[in-house]
């Protein structure tokens, strides 16, 4: 898993900007649209959503897209993103409260000073398990309440911001991308395909864990690395005011208000729980709860209205560029629409899976769902898109549906790590100040070592015949 600077330099210091990153995307997929033909499947509601009808594609009048289009994606991207633009700002005032009673910090600080900080590297496994057992059962953006703590966690270890995503977002996205249980993708796929619900448990669950450890392993690798050599650092210019502790560790202890806001913010979560799992709640809800959360700290920590509004600007100034960001990327999926060139893609790449050999098949489908999922970023949407069509032509590979669906999840879930047009990801990485440009370069080496994990349990799949 060492990549050294010789062999990808591109990954340490030729990945543009961000913002760079996605206009190239926009312009890209613009010229896209005049270079592929448009085409579309035709579709029906499966439990009030549209699934794709197999062997329905047929191609339609080209609508290319014009400069002024191209430009007015921009806004329609943040239109159809407002959700999760909101869910960020509101992230972030929940954060901004809890950080202003100290409660995040204190806490923090003595968790350090209890387990030891002889014991560094046992609190970052630890803690890259924790994230990654939440993403596995809880989900995904519902857990982006989550990310400042480990923002915080990780300078008090002697980290950085990159360290932290490491611990948080990449476990979180392993977890969830990989997870047996996890009801956008492996549900979905195995409600089309017509298998019983989250069967074929164990292999998934041995894939997911062993990915955990390989970014368990990674963050302890890079942390050792940065604290040999501060210069290593990819967080370097990277803002930590008010993540960074203000005082020595042994200086830490939770006070009363300290364990009132820790106990508003651990009943804000347990109610998130209950009403994603038996009330559907999603994006909305949780921004509710997230505001709740923040007024109810900023009471019990007897703030006056001054300093409660003055709270919630700052932290929404904070949040800003990660909620932007989010509206950027989402730009990108609304000219696909525009464009109709999605299923074109989805159909062209089915195409070239056909006379493949069978493991390289199962291996294929699983790149060409990384594929499309940059243009379609949902997994459950993404899953109501293709598999109505990678099924069958699995079945007429050789290849059993359940390996269908494992291949599928490999391609949505890891690709996740390094996917500019996830608002989840950009949202998460918001919350801890890492822009995604640098994300890149600290995960792309944990994202081929898990790569290469997946493709091997997917041959094991394809050899035992996995159903």
């Amino acid at each position: 898993m060492s990549v050294s600077k010789s062999k990808f330099p591109f990954l340490l210091s030729n990945i543009p900007h961000a913002i760079t990153m996605l206009f190239g995307i926009i312009v890209l997929v613009s010229i896209m649209t005049y270079l592929l033909p448009a085409g579309t499947y035709e579709r029906v509601v499966v439990d009030g959503r549209s699934a794709v009808v197999p062997n329905s594609y047929r191609n339609i009048d080209s609508t290319p897209i014009g400069l002024l289009d191209m430009f007015k994606a921009i806004p329609l991207g943040f239109k159809a993103a407002v959700e999760i633009i909101f869910i960020v700002l509101a992230g972030g005032i929940m954060f901004g409260f809890m950080e202003k009673s100290k409660a995040v910090e204190n806490a923090v600080g003595t968790l350090v000073k209890k387990l030891g900080l002889k014991n560094k590297h046992l609190i970052i496994v630890l803690m890259t398990f924790i994230y990654g057992i939440l993403g596995v059962a809880v989900g995904y953006e519902n857990n982006i309440a989550m990310v400042p703590i480990a923002a915080v966690l990780s300078l008090a270890l002697g980290g950085d911001l990159i360290l932290a995503a490491g611990i948080s977002v990449g476990a979180m996205t392993i977890g969830f991308g990989l997870s047996p249980i996890n009801a956008y993708t492996v549900g979905t796929g195995h409600k089309l395909a017509e298998l019983p619900m989250f069967s074929g448990a164990l292999l998934r669950s041995m894939l997911c864990f062993l990915a955990l450890c390989v970014m368990a392993y990674y963050n302890v690798r890079y942390f050792k690395k940065i604290t040999i050599n501060p210069d290593k650092s990819l967080a370097k210019g990277l803002d930590i005011k008010e993540l960074a502790l203000s005082k020595p560790i042994d200086h830490y202890a939770l006070s009363k208000n300290n364990w009132m806001v820790i106990g508003i913010f651990i009943g804000g979560l347990a109610a998130i729980l209950y009403g994603v799992f038996n009330l559907h709640w999603y994006i909305n809800e949780l921004s509710a709860i997230f505001l709740i959360i923040a007024l109810l700290c900023g009471i019990v920590s007897k703030m006056s209205a001054t300093t409660m509004s003055e709270t919630v600007l700052k932290a929404v100034a904070l949040a800003a560029p990660g909620a932007f960001m989010v509206g950027f990327a989402t730009s990108i999926k609304v000219l696909m629409e525009m464009g109709n060139i999605g299923d074109t893609i989805s159909y062209q790449l089915s195409n070239l899976l056909e006379g493949l050999p069978l493991y390289a098949s199962a291996i294929c489908m699983s790149i060409s769902q990384s594929v499309i999922n940059f243009f379609i970023p949902s997994g459950s949407g993404q899953a109501l898109a293709t598999l109505p069509v990678m099924l069958p032509l699995g079945e007429s590979l050789g290849l059993t549906r359940q390996v269908t669906i494992l291949a599928f999840q490999i391609g949505d879930g890891l690709s996740n790590l390094v996917n500019p047009t996830l608002g989840g990801l950009i949202a998460m990485l918001s919350m801890c100040r890492v822009p995604i440009d640098r994300w890149i370069r600290f995960i792309f080496p944990v994202l081929i070592a898990v790569l290469c994990l997946a493709f091997l349990a997917l041959i094991v799949a394809v050899a035992t015949n996995y159903t």
